[in-house]
């Protein structure tokens, strides 16, 4: 037994070589380092041309659900207010006055029983008061009026051209008519002095009474 074992030594096992490391493969199948040299180097963009960036956010933005805000667009310039050709003609009262009043497209002159209106009466407060209707439209320049007012005082003379000038501007400029009748122009003002009563010194005055 010893010398066949001795005579028929028993075969060596052959030792496994050094494994070699493989380089990881990319998803692509081709070597890490073969990709990487064959991936093109990004060169800047040329001078005078316009980047991809802004199309490319846009495109995210669109694929998001996000749109970029709409650019202010400027506002429509209102339309100018129609005006229909006169003559128009508007009757006015306040008080005991009355005036008639004849408007025609013009430059802005108002003449009172012939008169212009800054010499027909005195205060600022009249000419103002006067002139209301017209200022209020922005149409104070582009028409003339004649006016022919009688009776009462300069307050109630006035108030009556006022009211009239608003009667003859509603026909001149239907549009304007809306915002004249919600300002209160075409509203005549019916407070007005009582009477004196019979049998008593005024309106609501007594006279004196003594008892003894």
């Amino acid at each position: 037994m010893g010398d066949s074992e001795r005579e028929n030594p028993a075969p060596e096992t052959p030792q496994p070589e050094a494994e070699q490391p493989e380089t990881e493969k990319t998803e692509t199948g081709q070597p890490e380092a073969e990709t990487a040299s064959a991936a093109p180097e990004e060169t800047p963009p040329a001078e005078g041309v316009e980047s991809e960036a802004p199309a490319v956010e846009a495109d995210a933005q669109a694929e998001a659900g996000t749109e970029a805000p709409p650019e202010a667009q400027p506002e429509p310039e209102p339309a100018a207010p129609e005006i229909i050709p006169g003559p128009h003609y508007g009757t006015g009262r306040r008080k005991a006055s009355v005036a008639r009043v004849y408007l025609r497209p013009g430059s802005g002159n108002v003449r009172v029983n012939g008169r212009p209106l800054d010499e027909f009466f005195t205060a600022q407060f009249w000419r103002r008061h006067a002139r209301e209707p017209l200022e209020f439209l922005g149409l104070g320049a582009q028409f003339d009026a004649e006016v022919r007012v009688h009776g009462g005082g300069s307050t109630g003379q006035a108030g009556a051209i006022r009211m009239g000038l608003a009667r003859a501007l509603a026909l001149a400029n239907p549009a304007g008519r809306v915002r004249l009748r919600q300002a209160g122009y075409l509203t005549r003002d019916p407070r007005m002095k009582e009477r004196q009563k019979p049998g008593q010194k005024g309106a609501r005055k007594r006279f004196q009474w003594t008892k003894r």
